[in-house]
């Protein structure tokens, strides 16, 4: 079963959702700001697309982080914050039995899902 982790009202979340329901791929939508996420999941996928490509560092939530939780930031550090405030977690992450992918672009879906 696809997965498709993020916050309802991100609107590269719609273009994702809306992606995947044209093409016919079930999916199952879980909100961080409804459920939660927990520190198992940030890890492996810490571990398989690299922290720093996990860490949104582009939006409001992150630009609000004081200069001391922007400093010497780590794997550890990282997942902290966005345990924290899941919003710092770019979005969407998409969990396929062909493994994850973080952001959206329709030629890597349509990529992912021609398998």
């Amino acid at each position: 079963m696809t997965t498709i982790y993020g916050i309802k009202n991100c609107d590269t979340m719609k273009k994702a959702r809306t992606w995947l329901d044209g093409h016919g791929i079930a999916h199952r939508f879980h909100d961080y700001k409804a459920e939660g996420i927990d520190r198992a999941h940030l890890e492996r996928w810490s571990d398989d697309k690299g922290w720093e490509t996990l860490l949104n560092r582009a939006g409001t939530t992150f630009r609000k982080l004081s200069d001391a939780e922007k400093a010497d930031l780590s794997r550890d550090k990282a997942i902290a914050l966005m345990l924290a405030q899941p919003s710092l977690i770019k979005r969407p992450v998409l969990e396929t039995d062909g493994g994850i992918t973080v952001g959206f672009k329709p030629e890597f879906y349509a990529a992912l899902f021609s398998r």
